[in-house]
């Protein structure tokens, strides 16, 4: 019995010396300061809930990794964001791969139209389909997630209902495979990041534009479009990329903090926000006089899934061209779809 006592006693001295043993391990580590940057602006989502994470990435260390979120594109534009990460001009970047047409074959997958449903089962079925894929296309970049936002719709100045309707018409395209698809159906391209949108559309440099429901009143287009297609037309890839020089300079149990902080949790936890806003943007538009938000019939939306069966096709060569199999990849988003209910 003695020796029983004894030996409990021996093992309750031990344990509180384990528990704490990542401390010291991080508080002997060099402190690491990371500078993350955004393009939109303080008042989009994306930055509180960017803070936040940064702020956990923080305490997680012991305080050994600093983190600075830059928003408004104060380390540079949004088309460069991620050359930043890989050039370490900024050690965490929020990318929109589309920017770039045609250098990220695989994850245009997701910018597909009418491949996601909901934005929030839709961020969890991009982020662990891609999670395979980057090391091929992103291998000069950690990811540390991949998301999308609530999905997008047409918003214009004129009500656009069949895809013949675009003949002629400007359009501002919110990425590279809806740029496609406005050219496709006779339409012209309109080059704009998000915060020059307002200013395109009101100087009459484009018509229309295709965005996200919230993010039409955070940017101020509401001001100077009417007419918005009730449809899950679209969605946006984007991933957060991680230099890796910087990464790779911290200890193991820093990357360990980075690593828990790139997981499918945290991929929620950054972009719900931002998804139930958008949401929420849908809603006010509904509301809001001197705006039409009008629905397609079956058989005009049947219309549209037929028309941009040639994106899709288009896709799968360029995946083909870059070494990948379009088809097995192709496949197994679907099956990632089917596994979170997030499609169409």
């Amino acid at each position: 019995m003695r020796k029983s006592l004894l030996a409990l006693l021996m093992a309750a001295a031990i344990v509180p010396a384990a528990v704490p043993a990542i401390g010291p391990a991080l508080a002997q580590d060099k402190t690491v300061n990371l500078k993350v940057s955004l393009w939109v602006p303080p008042a989009h989502p994306l930055v509180p809930a960017t803070q936040a994470w940064a702020a956990d990435i923080e305490k997680a260390s012991g305080g050994t990794i600093k983190v600075t979120v830059f928003p408004s594109e104060q380390l540079g534009k949004a088309f460069d964001h991620y050359d930043m990460a890989r050039d370490g001009i900024a050690d965490v970047t929020y990318v929109n791969p589309g920017y770039q047409p045609g250098r990220f074959p695989i994850a245009a997958a997701g910018q597909l139209p009418f491949v996601f449903s909901d934005g929030k089962k839709g961020t969890l079925a991009l982020n662990e389909w891609y999670h395979k894929y980057a090391p091929t296309e992103m291998k000069d970049t950690k990811l540390c997630f991949a998301f999308i936002h609530d999905p997008g719709a047409l918003h214009g100045k004129k009500k656009i209902v069949l895809p013949s309707d675009l003949s002629g018409v400007k359009v501002r395209p919110a990425q590279s495979t809806i740029g496609e698809m406005v050219k496709m159906f006779g339409g012209t391209n309109v080059q704009a990041s998000a915060p020059e949108s307002r200013d395109a559309i009101e100087r009459g440099v484009a018509d229309e534009i295709t965005f996200p429901w919230g993010s039409i009143f955070l940017f101020g287009i509401d001001k100077v479009v009417k007419y918005h297609m009730d449809v899950p037309l679209y969605t946006t890839v984007f991933t957060y990329n991680m230099n890796l020089a910087k990464y790779n300079s911290m200890s193991d149990a820093q990357k360990k903090v980075i690593d828990d902080h790139c997981s499918p949790e945290w991929a929620s936890k950054v972009t719900d926000p931002w998804t139930d806003f958008e949401a929420n943007g849908r809603t006010k538009m509904k509301a809001l006089q001197g705006h039409e938000v009008y629905q397609l019939t079956p058989d005009q939306l049947a219309e549209w899934k037929k028309a941009v069966k040639p994106l899709r096709d288009s896709w799968a060569e360029a995946v083909k061209k870059a070494g990948g199999d379009a088809e097995k990849i192709e496949a197994d988003l679907q099956a990632t779809l089917k596994k979170y209910e997030a499609g169409i």
